[in-house]
């Protein structure tokens, strides 16, 4: 049935009212949580003070969250106020060559932060693959970046190679691995789009200028070698109608996102509470449930301020990078969870649609689906955690697909079409709403710990069963409907857009 299918007013009113009181109830189970157990012994580490005037301590348990706000703060105002600095009169002077100019900041900055020994290493990749694109073979490009990205996520190829740079500090490890891993995506995409070009190949300055772009260096997000290529050889700089004011209010949204993150983290501590699961066995399902969804939101909301931050800069320089991941609480499908949009492009773009085509073919998309989460893996490094996290991740999405297909069988397409639009949507919310769920369970073990995700499967599954398993499940589904209906609305706006458009 269509996504444009509409509800009663009232209808959704009453799912708004559950889903508020719902938060609500385990909100304040989760404060009263955090609040019992601000001085516990097991928490001393993941717990510092904060603000004294309140009496509340501070979750300090996110290792990347405290970096940001401390050891790199400073680092990043520097190194990104230059960048936009240098861009800004090069941009106003020379728009040609802003280019080289992104090109020649990015290198000195490396240089500068990581020492000549890190940027020979990263060069060394870079004129590797560049090598590889020249024999305009796909599937020698796929071998040889992932071989060079393997040497810097598998053991001891990883440490045989940060061992070369000398010194030590506190980001080493991060910078190190950051901007390495990042690198051989970014030149994965430029041999693989070098490869299907049909005259000649892009030049080492290309990938040059591609690579040691500031902004994505590090951190990213991953923009594909054709996009960014694209945008930043145009000579035209020219901005789109309130594109400054829209830059600008995004940026306040980051800096509101901040401040609401560290608010968050003085009254609960839901990074910090999963670590002792004596304690967690004391909370109710209601908590635990809200608890495991709080991770999830909480990692978005992280990977949205970072990739904000960074997009805002990207933007100033006239270039249109990834979005921001999709918030996880408007998701109740596999094929749109992803943190970081970037490498979701990536990936799909050279391995699962180049796989899987259409995804309507049950065994391509099992073999799309593997290849992809075989990429993800090595990306984000081999160990336990990451192979639990992808198999499952992996088996959610083909699910999807094999229950998409068995319900298209007869009699179910038939008994689906006798019925109304509206009863077809709320059916297949119920089903929606066990699949977000799975998401949360898929995607927290990985966020979190196996233990505390083990702890709330069972909780909901087994010993809450089935008061809170079907009360919880009912909750979701009106969570559901209300996705459904912003999807709705986005919908038709988005065709009365294509109309305007055409007329």
């Amino acid at each position: 049935m269509g996504v444009k299918t509409m509800l009663p007013s009232y209808e959704l009113g009453f799912y708004a009212l559950v889903v508020t009181c719902a938060v609500v109830y385990s909100g304040s189970g989760i404060f009263e949580a955090s609040r019992d157990s601000a001085n516990r012994k097991a928490f001393r580490d993941g717990i510092k003070p904060g603000w004294h005037y309140f009496g509340r301590k501070m979750d300090v348990a996110d290792f990347e969250w405290v970096m940001w706000f401390t050891s790199l703060r400073n680092v990043i105002i520097f190194a990104l106020s230059g960048h936009v600095l240098f861009g800004k009169i090069c941009s106003m002077t020379v728009p040609q060559h802003r280019a080289v100019v992104y090109m020649l900041y990015g290198i000195l900055a490396v240089l500068g932060s990581m020492g000549l020994v890190y940027l020979m290493i990263i060069l060394s990749h870079c004129l590797i693959l560049y090598s590889i694109a020249l024999a305009k073979q796909r599937w020698l490009c796929y071998v040889a970046g992932l071989c060079c990205l393997a040497s810097f996520k598998v053991e001891p190829f990883s440490s045989w190679q940060s061992g070369f740079v000398t010194g030590a500090f506190d980001l080493q490890d991060v910078l190190f691995y950051g901007g390495s891993g990042f690198t051989i995506m970014r030149c994965m995409s430029f041999a693989l789009e070098s490869s299907e070009r049909k005259e000649g190949i892009y030049s080492i300055f290309d990938l040059l200028k591609y690579n040691f772009y500031l902004p994505f260096f590090f951190f990213g997000p991953v923009m594909t070698f054709d996009q960014f290529h694209a945008q930043v050889s145009t000579r035209e700089l020219r901005r789109k109608d309130d594109e400054m004011r829209n830059i600008r209010v995004h940026a306040l949204l980051h800096a509101g996102a901040i401040i609401a993150v560290d608010i968050f983290f003085h009254f609960f501590y839901i990074l910090t509470l999963p670590s002792d699961l004596k304690f967690m066995n004391r909370l109710s399902d209601w908590s635990l449930a809200g608890l495991a969804y709080s991770n999830l939101v909480y990692d978005w909301v992280k990977a949205a301020v970072m990739f904000g931050v960074i997009n805002t800069i990207a933007r100033l320089d006239h270039l249109d990078p990834p979005q921001p991941p999709k918030c996880i609480t408007m998701l109740y499908v596999f094929a749109e969870t992803h943190f970081d949009r970037g490498i979701n492009d990536w990936l799909c773009k050279y391995v699962y649609d180049h796989i899987g085509e259409n995804h309507d073919n049950v065994m391509k998309e099992l073999m799309a689906t593997t290849a992809t989460f075989a990429v993800t893996t090595l990306w984000l490094g081999p160990c336990e955690i990451v192979y639990i996290w992808s198999v499952f991740n992996c088996f959610g999405l083909n699910f999807e697909l094999w229950v998409q297909k068995f319900f298209q069988q007869e009699p179910f397409a038939k008994l689906e079409a006798k019925m109304s639009a509206a009863m077809s949507r709320r059916i297949r919310a119920v089903f929606g709403a066990a699949n977000f769920w799975a998401i949360v369970l898929y995607n927290v073990l990985a966020l979190n710990s196996l233990e505390f995700a083990l702890l709330v499967t069972k909780r909901l599954l087994l010993t809450g069963f089935p008061v809170s398993t079907l009360s919880i499940w009912f909750i979701t589904y009106c969570g559901v409907q209300l996705i459904k209906e912003r999807e709705r609305i986005l919908a038709i706006e988005e065709e009365k857009g294509d109309k305007a458009k055409v007329e």
